[in-house]
C-alpha cells in the first residue's frame, strides 16, 4: 500500500496515464488497491507496457480506455467506457495535457485550441459527467494536475498558463459546489518533474545551446525551484493517494504546490 491507505473498491479514473505523471498515479492507485481505468490516445496495444507495469503493482483491477480528450464526444466516451469497466467512478484524476511554448505574438492559434481543449475543458466536461454518480454514491475525489503555471506565469506559455489558471478555478467551484456530499477537488501544482518528456526537453535544450546537460537542469530547467531537485512521479502519485484516502477528507478547494519552494517566493 501507498502511505498505509486502503483504496480497496474506490474505483479511479486517470486521464492521460500511458507515461509520465499519470503512469505515476495510475501506478499508486492500484498498488493502494484501487481498481484503475488508464487513458491515452494510443490503442491498447500500444499502451501496453505502461498497463502492464500498472498492473504490476496492482491489487485491483487495471484496464485501458483508449480516447482523445481534444473533444467533448472524446470525453464521453471515456467516461462512458470507464464506467462500463468498473461500474462507475469514485476518484476521477484530470491529468491530460498538452504543451506548447512560443511567443504570444506568434503563438499558432490551433495549438492555443488544442491546449484549453486538452487541459481545460477536458476536465471540465469529465467532473461534469462523473459528478453524478459521485453525488448517488454519496462519495467522490477529484484531483486535478495542475502546475506551478497555475500559481504564476512564465513567458512564451500563454495557452498553457491560461489553461492551468483555469483549471485551478475550476477546481474551487467543484469544491464549492460538492462540499457537503463527501466529495473533495483539489489540484496538485508540480514544479517540475522528471519524467521522459523533460528528459527530452534537458537533451534539447543541452543540443541548442552547446552546454552539458547537468548545466541545463540547473541553470534553465531548475532555476525557479529553490531546492534544485526534481519531484518524481512516484511522489506525486503518493500525495494523490493522500487525498483519496480518509486522512485527505478535510482538503479541498486547495492550490497544493508541489514545486520545491518555487512559488514561495
Amino acid at each position: 500500500m501507498v502511505n498505509g491507505a486502503d483504496l480497496s473498491g474506490r474505483r479511479a479514473l486517470v486521464t492521460g496515464s500511458t507515461s509520465g505523471i499519470g503512469l505515476g498515479i495510475a501506478r499508486a492507485l492500484a498498488q493502494a488497491g484501487a481498481p484503475v481505468v488508464m487513458n491515452g490516445r494510443s490503442s491498447a496495444a500500444e499502451a501496453g507496457e505502461a498497463l502492464d507495469s500498472v498492473r504490476g503493482h496492482a491489487r485491483g483491477d487495471v484496464c485501458y480506455v483508449q480516447a482523445d480528450l481534444s473533444t467533448e464526444a472524446g470525453v464521453e466516451s471515456l467516461i462512458d467506457g470507464a464506467r462500463d469497466a468498473l461500474g462507475g467512478i469514485d476518484i476521477l484524476v484530470n491529468n491530460a495535457g498538452v504543451q506548447h511554448v512560443a511567443p504570444l505574438v506568434e503563438f499558432p492559434p490551433e495549438q492555443w485550441d488544442l491546449i484549453l481543449a486538452l487541459n481545460l475543458s477536458a476536465a471540465f466536461h469529465a467532473t461534469r459527467l462523473a459528478l453524478p454518480g459521485m453525488l448517488a454514491g454519496g462519495f467522490g475525489r477529484i484531483v486535478n494536475i495542475a502546475s506551478a503555471h497555475s500559481l504564476v506565469a512564465s513567458p512564451f506559455k500563454s495557452a498553457y498558463v491560461a489553461a492551468k489558471h483555469g483549471l485551478l478555478g475550476l477546481t474551487k467551484v467543484t469544491a464549492l459546489e460538492t462540499a457537503e456530499h463527501d466529495i473533495t477537488c483539489n489540484a496538485i501544482c508540480p514544479g517540475y518533474v522528471r519524467t521522459p518528456l523533460v528528459d527530452k526537453q534537458i537533451d534539447a535544450q543541452a543540443k541548442a545551446h552547446g552546454v552539458p546537460r547537468e548545466d541545463v537542469i540547473r541553470d534553465v530547467i531548475l532555476k525557479p525551484q529553490p531546492n534544485k531537485r526534481f519531484a518524481t512521479e512516484e511522489e506525486i502519485g503518493a500525495f494523490t493517494v493522500f487525498l483519496c484516502s480518509p486522512a485527505g477528507r478535510p482538503i479541498t478547494g486547495a492550490a497544493l504546490p508541489v514545486d520545491g519552494g518555487w512559488t514561495a517566493h
